[in-house]
């Protein structure tokens, strides 16, 4: 009998800390509220969403576009708020750094590892659904969050460069809930919003960006070919003239599950398909979707993924040989499968880049034992990679946000400048110092973000 008390007490002590943790979590999320309300009128209830309202799953649901987030199992924001104003976000960071919660902020929901709204400690949501005003000539601002804040890598890349290359002001709210403008803030932290990586040095209301002109008409086409039709061989060649052909050209190559490379890229125009369209159409055609899709469909935010998925990223300086081309054709057959300087931006891939890889695998069976299986696999392809991409060190997308580079903790760790090099280069201590001038207390933080010195 007394063999038992050890394991009863232990459970006990489980259990009361998991109590005491709930109390907490609810006292806090309360006081979180009651501060609110407090620094506003009741209109804010308007966009404040809990567990017990009925439109909170749907909310939440909404823009999450990996369902590897979207799990009984995924830690949930104790509120989310859905700002239609600037105050209202000031306010939302005030209120949770008073009551000692994280912020997460949502933009379009793209982050691959689900840092914009999951959290391992209790936190709050701040959804910027609402933050879709965009208005031309007069005020040129556009709410495109992340994809600025990691630098913002496109279809013009190689005429115009990044879309944080076109960024001349912005509005930012910081750790205190102040509001600075580029003037404000200082040229420091406004050449690390852009590309230093999302929900690190504060939240980015609104961008300035200076537009640049597309030609009225594009031409579009398609070469597609088997490994049996020598496409290793194509693919290898392509490797040689993809990144000399004139920056008015922009290609794709997407080798496939059925041992098939498709791409846009040939020295024979008269043997392939060319299409005729005007550049707002191109975005449909590169996206894959189907021929005389409406326009309509790029104003449709429901999500169309309903599958589970990994995606990592890789650069590469040197044309990979036909024998490692090979090696990932066979890897994929594994599967059961039916001109700008590195430092202006604080994105760092520039000079040196023939081409960026992405490695996608998606998982439409929802079991954690078939996603283990495919993220395995994903691993273990760019283990094989390693070899033939850039090194010294390895350089990664930073919006292709990838856990596995490493997570960041705030009790010290050694390696956590290692952690970074892939994906901000030799901008790291420029950002750190930014961090900690502006966010020492990395109120603004994730499992990939900057840390400030005082962290590490």
């Amino acid at each position: 009998m007394n063999s038992l008390i050890p394991s009863i007490l232990s459970f006990l002590s489980i259990f009361l800390l998991i109590c005491f943790s709930w109390v907490t979590s609810a006292h806090t999320h309360e006081d979180f509220l009651q501060c609110l309300y407090n620094k506003n009128s009741n209109s804010i209830s308007k966009v404040i969403y809990t567990p017990i309202n009925s439109s909170y799953p749907s909310v939440l649901q909404f823009s999450i576009r990996n369902l590897r987030f979207n799990t009984t199992a995924t830690p949930k924001p104790l509120v989310i708020v859905t700002p239609v104003n600037v105050s209202q976000i000031q306010d939302s960071v005030i209120c949770s750094k008073k009551t000692g919660l994280q912020i997460r902020v949502r933009s379009g929901g793209h982050d691959f590892e689900g840092l914009s709204y999951v959290s391992m400690s209790p936190f709050v949501l701040v959804d910027l659904i609402n933050s879709r005003t965009i208005n031309v000539d007069v005020s040129p601002t556009v709410g495109v969050g992340g994809h600025i804040s990691g630098g913002g890598s496109g279809m013009i890349l190689r005429k115009f460069g990044l879309a944080a290359d076109h960024i001349t002001d912005a509005v930012l709210v910081d750790a205190e809930g102040r509001i600075h403008d580029r003037k404000s803030m200082g040229e420091d932290l406004f050449w690390a919003i852009r590309g230093g990586g999302g929900n690190t040095f504060g939240i980015v209301v609104a961008w300035k960006i200076n537009l640049v002109p597309v030609p009225p008409t594009v031409t579009g086409f398609n070469v597609s070919r088997t490994l049996e039709q020598n496409a290793t061989k194509l693919v290898h060649r392509w490797q040689y003239v993809s990144n000399k052909l004139q920056n008015r050209y922009f290609h794709q190559n997407f080798p496939k599950e059925s041992r098939r490379a498709s791409f846009i890229d040939a020295r024979d125009f008269s043997s392939i398909d060319c299409i005729e369209m005007s550049w707002i159409e191109s975005v449909l055609y590169f996206a894959g979707f189907p021929s005389n899709t409406s326009l309509d469909v790029l104003l449709d935010r429901t999500p169309t993924s309903d599958a589970f998925y990994k995606i990592k990223s890789d650069y590469v300086k040197e044309p990979l040989p036909e024998i490692a081309l090979e090696g990932i054709w066979k890897r994929m057959d594994q599967l059961e499968m039916d001109e700008i300087s590195e430092s202006s931006l604080s994105f760092p891939h520039r000079a040196g880049i023939i081409y960026q890889i992405e490695y996608l695998v998606l998982v439409e069976e929802e079991s954690s034992e078939a996603s283990r299986r495919y993220i395995s696999w994903i691993r273990s392809l760019l283990d094989y990679m390693t070899p033939y991409v850039s090194k010294n060190p390895r350089q990664v997308y930073v919006n292709y946000r990838d856990l596995d580079l490493g997570i960041n903790n705030l009790a010290g760790n050694t390696s956590y400048k290692s952690k970074h090099l892939a994906d901000i280069q030799n901008n790291f201590d420029r950002l750190v110092r930014v961090k900690s001038a502006v966010d020492p207390g990395n109120f603004f933080r994730h499992e990939r973000s900057i840390l400030s010195l005082s962290s590490w």
